[in-house]
């Protein structure tokens, strides 16, 4: 493994036993990978797939079975490390007789935030969240999603070296889900490394540079992004005014033809294939719509190997 991991997981497992019954449950088994300086990291799995039982043996919350972890370099649990990282939980609890700025300020001291910088950086950072406009309402008058952007305000405020977000997203609307999606952005721009889990594979797939997938607590996809999607010699084209003859004829070549309001789409895999589509389409007077490359997509990748 990576001399740069700032988070890594060898082999943990979480056995847990049902209240009555006493029968195992074996949440997550022998969980393997490994977050490296600077990069967005997306945790990945269905409804108890094992994420956030996970999430809390990596930040010190639940004790493993087996197996082991470091953050930042400390054998998990660590106190140490974990004043260097910012960590949003799935359900963050905000004192409700508190305000934001008050909530937020209290993080920021138990972090090690002192004196003025910690006054200035609670304003800023409840705003970058787009909370300035309820910096001082009472807790419990906020929305669910107002709720999430206090939590994730709370693990930036002291400027962590490392953030840990289970469902960072969860309760937000379009609108916040892309200020979110941005801000993670952000942060990685000033070499800060993002670890976060969620279900909503398009923003792990324009924003992460490598993801993990769990399914029933083990391991089933793991690698970059890049080298996960790859390239395809696969091109969808889309064909308009064909004609039933010519519909015919790629029919008989093995083509699949979906119709699509007025046009035709198909598939063709490789430059002969693709070349000869758009001679036959053009000889028979079809207009070329488009030719683009098509790849597997997360979601697809995600279905086929985690549901």
């Amino acid at each position: 493994m990576s001399e740069q991991a700032v988070l890594r997981a060898d082999k943990l497992a979480k056995t847990f036993r049902r209240p009555l019954s006493r029968r195992k449950v074996e949440a997550v088994q022998e969980v393997s990978f490994e977050v490296t300086s600077g990069e967005t990291f997306g945790f990945l799995g269905p409804n108890g797939a094992g994420k956030t039982t996970t999430i809390k043996m990596l930040t010190g919350l639940i004790a493993p079975t087996s197996g082991t972890a470091t953050i930042l370099g400390d054998a998990v649990p660590s106190p140490n490390a974990m004043r260097r990282v910012g960590f949003l939980p799935e359900n963050p609890y905000v004192y409700p007789y508190l305000t934001p700025r008050e909530f937020v300020t209290m993080c920021g001291r138990l972090s090690g935030v002192r004196g003025k910088a910690l006054f200035s950086r609670v304003e800023s950072i409840l705003a970058r969240v787009g909370m300035a406009h309820a910096i001082d309402r009472p807790v419990r008058a906020l929305s669910k999603g107002m709720l999430q952007r206090v939590g994730l305000a709370s693990a930036l405020v002291h400027e962590p070296e490392l953030l840990i977000l289970d469902e960072p997203m969860s309760g937000l609307d379009p609108v916040g889900r892309k200020e979110i999606r941005d801000l993670i952005v952000d942060e990685r721009k000033k070499g800060r490394t993002v670890f976060f889990s969620t279900h909503i594979l398009s923003d792990v797939e324009m924003i992460c540079d490598r993801v993990c997938i769990l399914r029933e607590g083990r391991v089933v996809v793991a690698g970059k992004m890049r080298d996960l999607l790859g390239d395809s010699e696969a091109r969808e084209i889309t064909l308009e005014g064909a004609s039933d003859e010519l519909k015919k004829n790629l029919t008989e070549k093995g083509h699949a033809i979906r119709d699509v309001a007025s046009a035709v789409v198909l598939d063709a895999i490789g430059d002969e294939a693709v070349r000869a589509v758009i001679e036959n389409a053009l000889a028979s007077g079809a207009k070329i719509a488009s030719v683009v490359p098509k790849r597997e997509t997360l979601e697809e990748i995600f279905v086929r190997r985690a549901l």
